[in-house]
């Protein structure tokens, strides 16, 4: 064992605090659920059109039983990418208000790889070629929300139809854009459904409501670069999917039909601690991840809803 191994010592605690962190303005889970894996690499099962096939299942007397002839399955590769980031504490520092000082910077670092997986997933849902024929649109200018003249619920409703035709199980999740919601929340169609309602202000659970989804969830987060400007990680898109339910008693499988799943090393994160120079301690916090759409017909985008 080296001499800097001999210096880390993962924090228990810190790491616990970093594997119940959830950033509200961060949507990337709510499409790609966790979904832990052993190995950092291998293949991921697709399931196949065995299940919505007709077959011929009467059976005579004595006859020999109708048996399936199993389809072969095809596989998508998957490779883990380890993310990792550390926050200096001096022992200046440290003397002020240690606790508090070390729960912020185990904060800082796991909100930073937190984004970095926002901005992967979400550049992942809101590129037209991660989704089949059929499973995308494009609005023309007569449709986009921000043309009070269009129908928002019709662009829905042709949406939710063409995932549950191709995989018989209707869209439960949907993320708008923050612009895509601003404009949504102020369209007549929509307004016009809330009229007679005592509530006069569109809010995202009214909204998931007039749009018939088990979730939705506005898109808000930001990132800057380099030069401090700042843009949304989630445009004027709207993606919806099939998203199966938790449950707390089994845990999710990559073998269960789904849109997308966070393939995450199991155990992780981790966070641990080791020193430089007798005066500072480095809290870093490691993670093993990849964000992987696993069954496209499952997905929808809305590309460019506002002018």
């Amino acid at each position: 064992m080296s001499t800097l191994q001999k210096k880390r010592v993962v924090d228990q605690v810190l790491t616990n605090i970093a594997r119940g962190f959830t950033n509200a303005s961060h949507a990337a889970t709510k499409l790609f659920p966790v979904v832990s894996v052993t190995k950092e690499g291998g293949k991921i099962p697709q399931f196949t059109k065995e299940a919505f096939k007709i077959y011929n299942t009467e059976r005579a007397i004595r006859a020999k039983s109708n048996r399936i002839n199993p389809e072969n399955r095809d596989v998508i590769d998957y490779v883990l990418t380890e993310h990792d980031l550390e926050y200096p504490i001096d022992y200046r520092e440290q003397e002020e208000d240690i606790l508090p000082l070390r729960l912020h910077a185990t904060t800082v670092v796991t909100d930073g790889i937190s984004l970095r997986l926002e901005k992967l997933a979400a550049d992942i849902v809101q590129n037209l070629s991660t989704y089949p024929t059929g499973n995308k649109v494009t609005l023309a200018a007569g449709d986009k929300f921000t043309n009070t003249s269009s129908n928002p619920f019709t662009i829905f409703e042709t949406a939710k139809e063409a995932v549950r035709s191709k995989i018989a199980k209707r869209p439960n999740v949907c993320i708008l854009g923050a612009s895509s919601y601003s404009a949504l929340k102020e369209h007549p169609a929509v307004l016009d459904r809330i009229k007679y309602t005592q509530s006069a202000v569109i809010t995202p659970e009214l909204l998931r409501q007039l749009l018939d989804f088990d979730e939705l969830y506005v898109g808000d987060s930001v990132y800057a670069n380099d030069s401090d400007v700042f843009s949304d990680i989630w445009s004027d898109n709207v993606v919806i999917a099939y998203v199966p339910k938790a449950n707390k008693d089994v845990p999710r499988s990559y073998y269960e039909p789904a849109f997308a799943y966070t393939l995450k090393k199991k155990n992780n994160p981790v966070v641990d601690t080791y020193t430089e120079g007798g005066k500072v301690e480095i809290i870093r916090n490691t993670d093993i991840f990849i964000p992987k759409v696993v069954g496209s017909d499952a997905g929808y985008l809305i590309n460019d809803t506002n002018a």
